[in-house]
C-alpha cells in the first residue's frame, strides 16, 4: 500500500478513535491521540510507534468489523509503521529492503557464512583449525584477533551510524522545534516506559495475542528478549575492558563475569525469539500485518542463531569443534550487524524516540504539541 493511503486510513481511524475515545486507558497511544486537534502526517508517524501492537483496542472496539466503519487501529497502525522504517532508513537508497527483508537476511546471512568459512579454508590450516585450543588466546589462535575485531567492529559501527541517523531523521520529522515534546523531554520516564514493556500489558491484564483473552506471555517473552540482548552486550564489554584494560583475552574461566552474562543473555534470547516465533503463528492474524511476517521471522531466527551459536561455542570450546562453530558464530554475528539497520530490530529505536516524546508531551501537559 502507498504511503499516503496508510497515512490517509491511520488519520480516518484516529478521527474516529478521537471522536469515541472508549480505549483511552489502554495505551499511550489515545492518550497522545487527544492531545490533537488534528492529525499532520508526522503526528501520525509518531502515534504509529508509540503503539506496541498489544490488540486490546481492536477487541474493545465498537466500530471494529463488521460495522461499517472497519476500525482496525494495530493494523493501520502497523502498515505505518512499516511504511516509517522505509522512510527514514539511512541511506535512503536502501529502505525499499525492508519490503523484502525475509528474502535480504537469508542472503546476508548465506554470503556472511560462505565468506567465514571461505576465509578459514584459504587462511586456516586444517590443523589449526580442528585441533582442541585451551588457555589464553584460544579463539585468537584460530581467527586473529585483529581479523575479527576490525570485521565485528567494522559492521557494527556502520551498523550502529544507519541506526542512529535514521532514528534522528524520524525524530527531527515527528518532534519538530517549537513543540512542547522537544521540551526538556523526561528521559529518566522513557527509560522506565522500555525497560518495563509497559504498553504491552494493554489496558493492564496483557496482550490480546490469542483473541479476546488476555496473556502477559508476549510482555514476558519480549523482557526474556531485551534483557537477554542487554546481557549479551554487556558481557561483550567486561570482556572488552578485561582483554584491552587488564590483559586477559578471552575465553574465560566458566564462573567469571563474561561468561556468566554471555550464559545468561544466549539463554534469554534462545527462550524470547523461540516464544515469539510460536506466537506469530498462533495469535489472530485479524489485528496483524502479514506483510511483515517475513522481517518479523527473520528477526527472530537470526538472534535465535546467534544465541544458539554462541552457547554451543561456549560448551564445546575445549574440543576439536572449536574453530568450527567459532567461525559459524562470527558468519552469524556478522550478518546480524549488517542487517540490524533494514530489519525488525529498528522497532527498538523508533518506539524509544516516540516514548521519549510522549513523556515530554505528559510532563508538558494537555496540548503542548502546538496545534
Amino acid at each position: 500500500m502507498p504511503l499516503a493511503d496508510t497515512l490517509n486510513e491511520a488519520r480516518r481511524v484516529m478521527e474516529v478513535c478521537n471522536a469515541c475515545r472508549y480505549c483511552e486507558g489502554y495505551c499511550a497511544v489515545f492518550p497522545a491521540m487527544t492531545q490533537r486537534r488534528g492529525f499532520a502526517d508526522a503526528d501520525l508517524e509518531y502515534l504509529a510507534n508509540l503503539c506496541h501492537h498489544c490488540g486490546a483496542c481492536y477487541y474493545a472496539c465498537q466500530y471494529a468489523l463488521p460495522h461499517e466503519f472497519g476500525v482496525n487501529v494495530p493494523r493501520a497502525m502497523a502498515d505505518l509503521r512499516a511504511d516509517t522504517y522505509e522512510k527514514y532508513a539511512w541511506p535512503q537508497g536502501l529502505g525499499g529492503v525492508f519490503r523484502r527483508n525475509g528474502v535480504l537476511v537469508s542472503l546476508v546471512l548465506i554470503l556472511a557464512l560462505a565468506l567465514a568459512f571461505a576465509l578459514a579454508a584459504a587462511f586456516i590450516s586444517p590443523e589449526t583449525l580442528f585441533t582442541a585450543h585451551r588457555g589464553a588466546d584460544a579463539f585468537y589462535a584460530v581467527v586473529p584477533h585483529a581479523a575479527m575485531v576490525g570485521a565485528a567492529g567494522g559492521i557494527g559501527l556502520l551498523a550502529l551510524l544507519a541506526l542512529g541517523l535514521g532514528a534522528l531523521r524520524y525524530r527531527r520529522a515527528t518532534a519538530p522545534a517549537g513543540r512542547g515534546a522537544q521540551r526538556a523531554p523526561r528521559l529518566r520516564q522513557a527509560l522506565a516506559d522500555t525497560l518495563s514493556l509497559r504498553y504491552l500489558g494493554g489496558g493492564g491484564d496483557g496482550c490480546n495475542d490469542r483473541g479476546e483473552a488476555y496473556s502477559n506471555t508476549r510482555r514476558w517473552l519480549h523482557q526474556s528478549m531485551l534483557y537477554g540482548f542487554a546481557l549479551c552486550f554487556a558481557a561483550t564489554c567486561v570482556a572488552t575492558l578485561n582483554d584491552y584494560a587488564f590483559g586477559r583475552p578471552a575465553p574465560y574461566p566458566v564462573f567469571s563475569l563474561p561468561v556468566v552474562l554471555g550464559t545468561l543473555g544466549g539463554i534469554g534470547l534462545l527462550i524470547g525469539s523461540a516464544g515469539l516465533f510460536a506466537l506469530k503463528f498462533i495469535a489472530d492474524p485479524a489485528p496483524a500485518m502479514r506483510r511483515m511476517l517475513g522481517m518479523d521471522v527473520a528477526f527472530l531466527a537470526l538472534l535465535f542463531l546467534t544465541a544458539l551459536s554462541g552457547l554451543l561455542l561456549l560448551a564445546l570450546r575445549a574440543t576439536p569443534a572449536m574453530g568450527t562453530l567459532l567461525v559459524l558464530h562470527l558468519g552469524i554475528v556478522l550478518a546480524l550487524f549488517a542487517t540490524l539497520p533494514y530489519g525488525k530490530f529498528v522497532h527498538a529505536v523508533y518506539r524509544f524516540a516516540a516514548l521519549l516524546q510522549y513523556a515530554g508531551e505528559r510532563a508538558d501537559g494537555p496540548n503542548s504539541n502546538g496545534d
